[in-house]
């Protein structure tokens, strides 16, 4: 496998962490380097690990995963763009902002956006491809679109405040929405 081909699954892989990260910035309102940081390292790290570990279970494991990755990552980024629509719908600036770079949250979004990622490592062990290389690339690339994704939606949100963080959380539900028919069908 070519490094342009490993590269453009790369890309596709970081698609769905690159627009949570736009709406993530939109919800923060004010994104520090630390926030920025923070995203593009988890989502990075988990977009790297997810493919090792799809690859050393390899293909043992894969219809049981794939029965039940769809549900939950729709199940997470539905709970989370649900909250960030009810926030900018009924409470949006009565409570202090909440950082999307700290605690369960990121893990949640990280985990949610890095699913196919396994399922991309198991793909690699049945073509026999060894899984460091992808790996270190699909976390790097997915580093760098979240940096740049937070920082979009900072910019973002502090043009149009509330309609964007309702806007950001109609995106993760659409996100999570897209990524269960995408299963289903």
């Amino acid at each position: 496998m070519s490094i342009l081909h490993i590269f453009l699954i790369a890309v596709g892989l970081a698609a769905d962490a690159f627009a949570v990260s736009v709406a993530e910035g939109v919800a923060l309102r004010k994104v520090t380097r630390e926030d920025t940081l923070r995203v593009a390292l988890y989502f990075g790290a988990f977009q790297a690990a997810m493919p090792v570990v799809g690859w050393l279970a390899g293909h043992s494991l894969r219809s049981v995963v794939e029965s039940y990755d769809h549900w939950v990552a729709f199940g997470l980024l539905m709970l989370i763009g649900g909250k960030m629509v009810a926030d900018a719908l009924f409470g949006f600036g009565t409570a202090e902002p909440r950082s999307p770079s700290r605690g369960g949250r990121l893990i949640m979004l990280s985990i949610a956006t890095s699913i196919d990622a396994l399922a991309v490592g198991m793909s690699l062990a049945m073509l026999r491809v060894r899984i460091w290389t992808p790996a270190v690339i699909i976390g790097v690339v997915t580093g760098l679109l979240c940096a740049t994704g937070i920082q979009m939606g900072d910019r973002i949100g502090s043009r149009l405040g509330r309609w964007a963080e309702l806007g950001g959380g109609t995106i993760l539900c659409f996100i999570g929405a897209r990524i269960l028919t995408e299963h289903l069908l």
